[in-house]
């Protein structure tokens, strides 16, 4: 009986296999690439016009549609997707697939339907949107602090993680110093680079993304003999280090299947079809920085076509991310697949499992040295390009939403402090989430991810989806709705937290509200009990004024009375009252209002010091430099400008959805 506890020594994975470290070619090209990135960011920051309002945060409307589909994608795939989706291709296959195919369909929805309701409500931010749709100030509010939750617990925290694992697999570094490292290059980049450069920096960060993940793919196939060797041998990949009668580090008979056991599936099927929709929507068709990138576009042929563009890229992560995540497990299977939390604890530092290094491992075990630091300096890039972008929206938001309603006359300079001494107060809380990261969802990154948006998103969706389609649908609806729907969402992630997933060799005992309904089944009865509220409750209560529906519904969107501003404004409402002519500004997804009085402007530009020499040098790389010259045009297309298209341009873009889309079906079909 003795025999089975001396198999663990003698395979000890640590032993076994001595972790590479980045060597000095992969720091010189490491350090080169960012040389690269900063210059590139620098030169846009100097090309792009940002004297003007449209200029500064919109990219001055001119964007085509490669850099916009390019940074559609960066903005969406970053270290953590890297590492959540080849995490879980190697602990239970290619089920996270549906996720990808979901947001291919989500993506073209954001330019063919939901867009032109955005570009005729002449609106630049979500919390714009409910504002004018809705009035008050109720939901505004609550949209911005469920926006700052939503970007703790599914983007910062977990981009943060996911880049100080692969730091830390290279380097040897504690986590937690990586993710200060990580931090401080990430503010060097941000000043250098320019708020104004982040789509061509995506644009850039995506070609040289997608050139080493091919490229690592192609190792990976190699490693085990092509598509066939990777059916075969997965199945195979048991680590020796497991407890013999135990059912952990197994791999999934299903692997190979996205449609999986309604009960027993880690990804049910009724849950892609029934849960999965919403949460998607709501990321892609209503999230701040994905829409602020496709109105950054030219018209909307030119939004539409990088739709296109981040649609069939969406096709690409099952094969550079997913499948290369299957191969990790196979060819280091006692680390990546490791069965038992004492040993993967050693390994990488969590029990609940070590799936999130596959990916580590392979860029460190399989590429040659160049290489290597390449696909480092990659991960780290796409890291911080994406912290960037939220580090900026999740500011814009408390400060123009919630700081400017709290203190009405805040002046931009106590704006722009706020607004900076707000990220740091953000880092700090999402480093402190980051244990919470670790162990939850059996140690799968990206399950975590979607986890969280099953319980916060949903009623969100639903208010975004009903306001935009339903001409009926009114405040006290919408607010009602949204209260219920969060607090049965916030409850269901209280519970996952106070119940949390045993470890796999441990009984499950947790409630059978948390043990049974799987987080796919809870945000499809969340989405269904929010819709029944916010209907019910709108429509026994009066309708909105004409005003709150004009040119803000799919429906009303042609409408040729243009909107008025008559409704009670939400929450910067001091920006509203025409003396205030300054141009309140800090962020992507900025509020902006102008005083519609130019003599009132022409006074409060002569008030303004004159600035130090330092003093506009740091305005001039935050991207403020010229905001006492600069005329406040207005930040939105006119919409028949914007809205025009070419019919044989219109036809093309139509014929390339459908294939798209079928694209995705096929896929979803082919591997169901």
């Amino acid at each position: 009986m003795e025999s089975t506890t001396t198999s663990p020594p003698q395979s000890d994975p640590l032993e076994a296999f001595p972790q590479q470290s980045l060597e000095s070619w992969d720091i010189a090209v490491l350090v080169l690439y960012f040389i690269f990135v900063m210059a590139v960011g620098i030169w846009s920051t100097v090309k792009t016009k940002r004297d003007t309002v449209k200029g500064y945060f919109l990219a001055g409307g001119s964007m085509v549609w490669w850099p916009v589909g390019a940074s559609l994608f960066a903005s969406n795939i970053g270290s953590g997707h890297f590492l959540g989706l080849a995490g879980s291709g190697s602990a239970v296959g290619i089920s996270v697939l549906a996720y990808e195919l979901c947001g291919l369909f989500s993506v073209l929805m954001l330019s063919w339907v939901f867009l032109p309701i955005y570009i005729a409500g002449q609106v630049t931010t979500m919390p714009e949107y409910i504002r004018k749709r809705f009035g008050g100030s109720r939901i505004p509010i609550i949209l911005a602090v469920l926006y700052l939750f939503i970007y703790i617990f599914t983007k910062i925290s977990v981009d943060m993680y996911a880049g100080a694992i692969f730091i830390q697999q290279s380097l040897h570094l504690d986590l937690y110093l990586s993710i200060i490292g990580l931090l401080a290059i990430t503010a060097v980049y941000t000043v250098a680079g320019g708020l104004a450069a982040v789509i061509y920096t995506d644009a850039l960060q995506t070609l040289i993304m997608l050139v080493g993940a091919l490229i690592l793919m192609g190792y990976s196939f190699d490693a085990v003999g092509g598509m066939e060797g990777l059916q075969e041998k997965y199945f195979l990949a048991v680590a020796s280090n497991r407890s013999e009668n135990s059912s952990c580090g197994l791999p999934r008979e299903d692997a190979f299947h996205i449609f999986r056991d309604p009960v027993t599936g880690d990804i049910p099927w009724p849950g892609i079809l029934l849960g999965m929709a919403m949460p998607s929507i709501w990321y892609w068709c209503t999230d701040q920085v994905i829409v602020q990138r496709a109105l950054a576009s030219k018209n909307v042929s030119h939004a539409k076509g990088g739709s296109l563009l981040a649609a069939y890229l969406k096709v690409l992560p099952l094969f550079i991310m997913v499948f290369p995540g299957m191969v990790s497990r196979i060819l280091f299977t006692d680390q990546v697949a490791c069965g038992d939390p004492e040993i993967c604890s050693k390994i990488c530092g969590n029990p609940s499992g070590c799936s999130d290094i596959a990916y580590p491992k392979l860029v460190l075990e399989l590429l040659p040295v160049g290489l290597r630091g390449l696909m480092m300096s990659v991960m780290v890039a796409a890291l911080m390009s994406s912290l960037t972008s939220v580090f900026n929206s999740a500011s814009t938001i408390f400060t123009m939403d919630i700081w400017m309603h709290i203190r009405s006359r805040a002046s931009e300079k106590e704006l722009m402090i706020v607004g900076r001494v707000f990220v740091l107060v953000l880092v700090l809380i999402s480093i402190l989430w980051i244990p919470a990261v670790q162990a939850s969802q059996g140690g799968q990154l990206f399950i975590y991810i979607q986890s969280m948006s099953s319980y916060l998103q949903p009623p969100l969706g639903v208010v975004f989806i009903l306001g935009c389609f339903w001409k009926r649908t009114n405040e006290k609806g919408a607010f009602t709705g949204l209260i219920f729907g969060l607090i049965l969402g916030l409850i269901r992630l209280a519970l996952d937290f106070v119940y949390p997933e045993p470890l796999c060799n441990e009984p499950d005992e947790r409630p059978g509200v948390v043990k049974n309904v799987h987080y796919l089944y809870f945000s499809a009865i969340l989405s269904v009990i929010t819709l029944i509220v916010v209907s019910a409750v709108s429509w026994f209560t009066e309708p909105p004024s004409k005003e709150m529906v004009s040119r803000l519904t799919w429906f009303t969107r042609q409408d040729p009375k243009v909107q008025k501003e008559q409704m009670p404004p939400a929450g910067p409402q001091p920006l509203t009252p025409p003396q205030k002519g300054t141009q309140e500004a800090t962020g992507n997804g900025v509020q902006l209002e102008i005083a519609q009085e130019t003599s009132s402007k022409t006074h409060s530009y002569e008030e303004i010091p004159e600035p130090s020499r330092v003093m506009k040098a740091f305005l001039w790389l935050c991207g403020m430099g010229d905001e006492g010259k600069a005329e406040p045009p207005s930040i939105v297309e006119p919409v028949a400008d914007f809205m025009e298209e070419k019919p044989v341009v219109k036809t093309l873009l139509d014929i390339n959805c459908i294939v798209c889309m079928c694209c995705g079906i096929f896929l979803l079909g082919y591997f169901a």
